[in-house]
């Protein structure tokens, strides 16, 4: 009887302590009278989101033989693997303002020109759990480069924006080192995956705006998917890119996208970009490789949506020594695409090719 009292009494007292650590978080949502809201209207699947643009897709070009040629300023430890870009990396005179420093993968630190600090898509160390425990089991996922960023740069953070779900781009771990002082944007519903900590949360819809200082926070669309549990998710929450405006100058951040007309209705709507980081990796699959396209750029691709942008420079992301490897051949198969395409191609924006960890102020 007595044990049971005191096991009652731990249980008791573990879920008061919990209980304190559990502090709500404030969301706010913008949607606007431009807000562009698509979902599933009836069925099953009435209030899924989905797609602006659906079905089969066509795309401009694709690579077809010799996509993975090497190139004499990619230096690799083997073939397209363990490799860093040893070329020029002349930066435009653009004048916005902002700097752009490429942690890996997809996360960036931006520096903004009215001294603010963003986030984009931090995801630190390794993926969050459950993956990052996964990742240890043979082959399952590669990624020996760890991103980081230090606790003094992280405390100087105004604001983190987000994409979308998947465990590469949204860490709960990353969460917890940048703490509650920062605001935390990202599309409709997924605030509701947030951890309860007294964080507070903007959601947004597509062509919504927030401002933050002398920033404006443009959520726009992308061509993706989301989810992050193994049911009953499936696009319950929204996806999309940024484009963050500051003085008529625009950085834009497509997150995980496809190719789609999403990208000339961006330009149609804001003009031209000047800063456009885009991805180029995880398109290849042997048995899905469609589908993979679909939802992922090929290098070929993305040069095709920062002319349709009109990008002033293209700075890709989403190859490296820290990426996933998978819908990849290897670490820097998508950057030696990405520049014989570019060679192809003949296009005439101008690429900023970037290492892990490298700054550059635009």
């Amino acid at each position: 009887m007595k044990l049971s009292c005191i096991s009652a009494a731990v249980l008791l007292g573990s879920a008061l302590i919990l209980s304190a650590c559990s502090v709500p978080n404030t969301v706010q949502r913008q949607v606007g009278a431009n807000a562009v809201i698509e979902q599933i209207t009836e069925g099953d699947e009435q209030g899924r989101y989905r797609n602006l643009y659906r079905g089969e897709r066509q795309y401009p070009t694709t690579c077809e033989a010799n996509c993975y040629p090497a190139h004499p300023q990619v230096s690799c430890q083997s073939p397209a693997q363990n490799c860093r870009y040893t070329g020029p990396q002349p930066v435009p005179a653009l004048n916005t303002g902002f700097s752009v420093q490429w942690l890996g993968h997809a996360s960036f630190i931006i520096h903004t020109p009215d001294q603010q600090q963003l986030l984009l898509d931090p995801v630190l160390g390794q993926f969050d759990w459950p993956v990052s425990w996964a990742q240890h089991f043979a082959g399952i996922i590669k990624r020996p480069y760890l991103p980081e960023a230090s606790a003094e740069q992280l405390a100087q953070t105004d604001a983190v924006l987000y994409s979308h779900l998947h465990y590469d781009h949204f860490s709960h771990a990353t969460m917890a080192k940048i703490g509650t002082t920062p605001t935390y944007y990202m599309p409709l519903d997924m605030a509701s995956y947030m951890p309860s900590a007294g964080y507070k949360v903007v959601e947004q819809a597509w062509y919504s705006q927030s401002k933050l200082g002398e920033l404006t926070l443009h959520m726009v669309p992308a061509h993706h998917f989301n989810s992050r549990k193994l049911f009953d998710d499936f696009n319950r929450a929204l996806w999309g890119a940024w484009l963050i405006e500051h003085n008529g100058k625009k950085l834009f951040f497509a997150g995980d996208t496809g190719y789609s007309a999403h990208f000339s209705d961006i330009q149609q709507r804001y003009g031209d970009i000047d800063i456009c980081l885009l991805p180029i990796a995880s398109y290849y699959h042997e048995t899905d490789g469609a589908w993979y396209r679909y939802v992922h750029t090929t290098p070929e691709d993305a040069l095709t949506a920062a002319e349709e942008l009109n990008c002033k420079v293209m700075i890709p992301w989403g190859y490296g020594n820290g990426s996933w490897q998978m819908g990849d051949h290897s670490s820097h198969s998508p950057l030696l695409r990405l520049l014989h395409m570019q060679q192809q191609l003949q296009t005439t924006v101008p690429l900023l090719i970037l290492n892990e960890g490298d700054s550059v102020t635009l």
